[in-house]
């Protein structure tokens, strides 16, 4: 019984699998809804706010059919990348986004969000949830979102 509670306690989940091969992800949509900041001096882990962006656009990843390319939007700006992908897992390679202006608090946002897309350790999926672990031990939580939505 104890490693049932154990188990229950960690995070990502037990049976959350991690760096899934990128087909698993092909014509999936995501959607940020939480991002946790490195626990503190004491252990405690914050998170960082995440505005809805100019036009009330999301940041949002999208992975293509073909399982090589993603794309989204930062809020503010789209962008794209290329998926480069060998036994340890996938990396976005080659990322590329508009330069629309905004608001600095939200470019601030857009330069933080690209920085851990490019710097990421891992990836792990537990069904409509997929978490990105930066190697700054920043969490980036989505949400799974049909194809046709906004």
């Amino acid at each position: 019984m104890s490693l049932l509670t154990a188990c229950a306690n960690v995070i990502p989940p037990c049976g959350a699998k991690t760096s899934p091969p990128s087909s698993e992800l092909r014509n999936t949509k995501w959607e940020l809804t939480r991002w946790n900041l490195p626990p503190n001096a004491n252990g405690e882990v914050r998170t960082r706010q995440i505005p809805q962006g100019e036009s009330s656009n999301p940041i949002q990843i999208t992975f293509d059919s073909k399982g090589d390319r993603v794309s989204g939007s930062t809020g503010c700006n789209r962008f794209t990348a290329s998926l480069d992908e060998d036994a340890k897992g996938f990396t976005f390679k080659q990322i590329t986004s508009t330069k629309m202006s905004c608001s600095s608090a939200r470019m601030e946002l857009e330069n933080d969000f690209l920085y851990e897309l490019n710097d990421y350790r891992n990836i792990v999926r537990n069904g409509d949830q997929l978490l990105m672990i930066g190697t700054d031990r920043e969490v980036l939580s989505f949400t799974q979102r049909s194809l046709t939505s906004k």
